[in-house]
């Protein structure tokens, strides 16, 4: 592969100098391969936009090519206004029959929801979950998971290597870069390569590749090595690989060691845009609680159960208290705080835009992380998105989370509100903690120290980034043995 080190050029339409970067004193075309981007609004797309951002500062000119999806998981155009106005938008769709019937078919069932009286919606819901319904759900992920490969973006990368070279004959860019998930981002950034010369880094924003996600843990021995092999290669080929943690970046290591070098391992964790806000102490009848995002992966068994026993124990200060969840998958939480009483504690909304979410975080007196569900292999080494909005928030954050990533973060920034994920008592002491901080007025003695959080911010995280598209070594060479908990993904890998 050629060498293309960045070094100031001259637009060819029209002539003009594009600017330096001020710090590296680089300036280039970057092309940006990304399934998910605005309007969709899930949390994949937060920590590109940010560096997207963050580049558009400092001279770099981007293309995206992004997927046009029959349908947006959590559509939010409010997001567009944030991306860079010089920035194109190539949408590329992957021509997949079985997923636009799937889609069809969901859109179908949301409009006769839509449609029902709430006893019909109730009969709908209850014949969608029957034994013999969920069995089929199964066998449909099975089959999909050993056809679809390496993910369910598959048809997606043909296109995408179109028009990669298409990009590149008519303005061509200095790098590509891939965010990961999907993998067929990487895969479709490999191949890119190939076709049009042009060197790639890989971010990865999740453990994608370590069977950490169902649909790979689902596949046949045979796809799996398959599999290992395609990421060998793109390891291999890649000019620089981004990592969220030391202890993530291990397991890649120890799983594919032929094929990365920690020379070219950068570890750039989840942040958030901005600085960190300062603390307000916003008035209300109720010490408010906030927890934002999906559910449906995240452990709340034991917080019910401590508010369970702060009712029980304390009902002056569960009066004063208001838990407020808002996102997707709630349906069963609902279900479980009728089933224990504790309906007058808890409020339930359905997602909202990411704007209407950072007022809540500010309206909110504190705010609630929770730990993944046990047994997910290698969920102890993933720390949520939503954490590092909520380190920027200036507000007190209550974990009640395992010896995991996320524990190890808040501990870090000085948190002194985390519960343990298995002690429903350790959850009663910290919201009693936080419910009187409320009511005598100081609770920002108990928000995470400022300066120990802005080392998350994207401000400070860009100089890093742009270290790994320029092919310099990275700040800080990966140590050698990083302590790894002992249920790391890496121990099951098939050879």
């Amino acid at each position: 592969m050629r060498d293309r080190r960045f070094a100031p050029f001259v637009d060819q339409h029209g002539g003009r100098i594009y600017p330096m970067d001020t710090d590296l004193g680089i300036t280039s075309r970057v092309l940006f391969i990304a399934y998910y981007f605005p309007p969709e609004g899930n949390a994949a797309v937060y920590r590109p936009l940010r560096f997207l951002k963050q580049l558009d500062l400092k001279g770099w000119r981007t293309t995206v090519i992004c997927c046009e999806p029959y349908q947006y998981e959590r559509y939010d155009p409010e997001l567009l206004s944030q991306v860079p106005p010089g920035t194109r938008i190539v949408r590329v769709r992957g021509r997949d029959p079985w997923r636009a019937f799937q889609t069809w078919r969901g859109v179908r069932i949301e409009h006769k929801l839509a449609a029902s009286s709430p006893d019909e919606a109730r009969k709908v819901v209850a014949v969608h979950h029957a034994p013999w319904r969920s069995r089929l759900r199964e066998m449909v992920r099975n089959a999909e998971a050993w056809v679809y490969r390496p993910d369910i973006a598959m048809s997606w990368i043909r296109p995408v290597v179109k028009h990669v070279v298409d990009v590149c004959r008519q303005d061509r860019p200095g790098i590509m870069w891939a965010t990961i998930g999907p993998l067929s981002a990487g895969v479709a950034a490999y191949r890119a390569s190939i076709a049009a010369d042009i060197p790639y880094v890989l971010d990865f924003r999740d453990p994608w590749g370590l069977e950490y996600y169902a649909e790979e843990v689902r596949r046949p021995l045979w796809a799996k090595r398959l599999d290992r092999k395609m990421m060998r290669r793109i390891f291999a080929r890649a000019q620089a690989v981004v990592f969220l943690f030391e202890s993530i970046a291990e397991c890649y290591l120890r799983a594919f060691p032929e094929s990365l070098d920690r020379k070219k391992i950068h570890i750039i964790p989840n942040g958030f845009e901005g600085g960190v806000q300062p603390f307000v102490h916003t008035p209300g009848a109720h010490c408010k609680v906030l927890y934002a995002g999906m559910l449906s992966s995240y452990r709340y068994d034991t917080l019910l159960e401590g508010l369970v026993r702060l009712k029980r124990r304390d009902p002056t200060r569960a009066k004063q208290l208001k838990v407020h969840f808002v996102g997707e998958g709630l349906q069963q939480l609902a279900d479980r705080v009728a089933a224990l009483g504790i309906l007058d504690m808890i409020e339930i909304a359905p997602p909202v835009s990411h704007a209407e979410a950072l007022r809540l975080q500010q309206e909110a007196h504190a705010l609630l992380v929770l730990g993944r569900t046990p047994g997910r292999k290698g969920h102890e080494l993933v720390a949520g998105a939503k954490l590092f909005g909520y380190l920027q928030a200036g507000r007190p954050i209550i974990g009640v989370v395992p010896r995991d990533e996320t524990r190890r973060i808040l501990e870090q920034v000085g948190c002194s509100t985390i519960a343990d994920g298995d002690s429903p008592d350790e959850v009663v002491a910290v919201f009693e903690t936080v419910i009187d901080g409320w009511s005598n007025r100081v609770l920002e003695s108990l928000v995470p120290d400022r300066s120990a959080c802005e080392a998350y911010s994207s401000n400070r995280q860009i100089s890093a980034f742009v270290r790994a598209l320029i092919g310099a070594s990275p700040e800080k060479v990966l140590s050698a043995q990083p302590g790894i908990p002992p249920l790391s993904v890496q121990s099951e890998f098939v050879p």
